[in-house]
């Protein structure tokens, strides 16, 4: 996720993708690093079968150089659009 002047990336992990979205974007957890740095679009995600697995990328993620990080992002989301209305009618949830 990214907020509206792309500068700042935060990784997280959920089982509920929509849910942690919105949270996100009504600043839920006020003074969370989310919330601080208004981060509220969803640029990229990916799903997993189970939470152990989510929970190993999510750290591998987080080693990851910005550099790197904006690589993979624009390889799936080449203008870095806000994802949220692509998933927000869709019928599932993320680990």
């Amino acid at each position: 996720m990214t907020n509206k002047h792309k500068n700042v990336l935060y990784i997280g992990v959920t089982s509920d993708l929509k849910k942690r979205i919105w949270e996100h974007r009504h600043h839920f957890i006020k003074d969370s690093f989310t919330d601080k740095y208004n981060i509220e679009f969803l640029i990229y995600y990916e799903g997993f079968d189970n939470i152990e697995e989510a929970i190993q990328r999510e750290k591998q993620l987080k080693k990851w150089s910005r550099a790197k990080k904006e690589y993979l992002i624009s390889t799936k989301n080449k203008r870095w659009k806000d994802l949220f209305e692509e998933i927000i009618n869709d019928d599932f949830k993320l680990l």
